[in-house]
């Protein structure tokens, strides 16, 4: 087969033994070809405008810029990029905003060895594609009220131990609207309490510690 009529990939990763497994892979199949591989999202913007590959394979927790921005800035030079999320978080919240950024599909890497093959392909179809159990978690809270960016930054310093007091000081509003703020959070989330709501943060990657 010539490389004109090969699938070709580039493979965004900062662990080496995912972006081993994913060569050694590619590398059995007679219809793809791993052109290039990057360990962080601006090196993955680099090696994207070297390589022009048909499938990107995006991790999203990277130094310098994470893959959610690599996905947005990739896509606002090449709209039609191709862009296939590979990340360890099932939740929904960082599915949407993975999916929001640009990219075409969400696989868990704990489904790599049995299922990229099969959605590089249908990516590289033209089709969308988001694993089974990720659809379920973003079917679930689709009807929920979006926390605020404003409340996501809260969060964040709840996740940091941050008291109401540090957490006004911090963001340089009052410590009642700091109170009401973590109050909306509460109920939005459904949460029993701070610790109960950053652990339920965690779970569907509203945000990253």
């Amino acid at each position: 087969m010539s490389d004109k009529s090969l699938i070709r990939i580039l493979c965004v990763d900062d662990h080496p033994l995912l972006l081993d497994g994913v060569a050694a892979l590619i590398g059995t199949e007679p219809d793809m070809k791993l052109v290039a591989e990057a360990t962080s999202g601006m090196e993955a913007v680099r090696q994207f405008r070297a390589t022009l590959p048909d499938i990107t394979l995006m991790d999203l927790q990277m130094r310098e810029m994470n893959g959610i921005d690599a996905i947005g800035a990739i896509r606002t030079e090449w709209p039609r990029a191709r862009i296939i999320v590979l990340s360890t978080f099932g939740g929904d919240a960082m599915a949407q905003r993975a999916l929001k950024a640009g990219a075409q599909a969400y696989l868990l890497k704990g489904h790599v060895r049995g299922e990229l093959l099969d959605t590089i392909r249908v990516v590289h179809g033209g089709a969308r594609w988001v694993q089974a159990e990720v659809a379920s978690s973003i079917a679930t809270h689709v009807s929920e009220t979006a926390l605020t960016d404003r409340e996501v930054e809260v969060l964040g310093l709840i996740a940091n131990g941050k008291s109401n007091k540090l957490i006004a000081y911090n963001l340089s509003i009052n410590e009642e609207t700091a109170k009401t703020h973590v109050k909306n959070i509460l109920a939005k989330l459904h949460a029993n309490d701070r610790t109960h709501a950053v652990t339920l943060a965690l779970r569907r990657g509203i945000i990253l510690i």
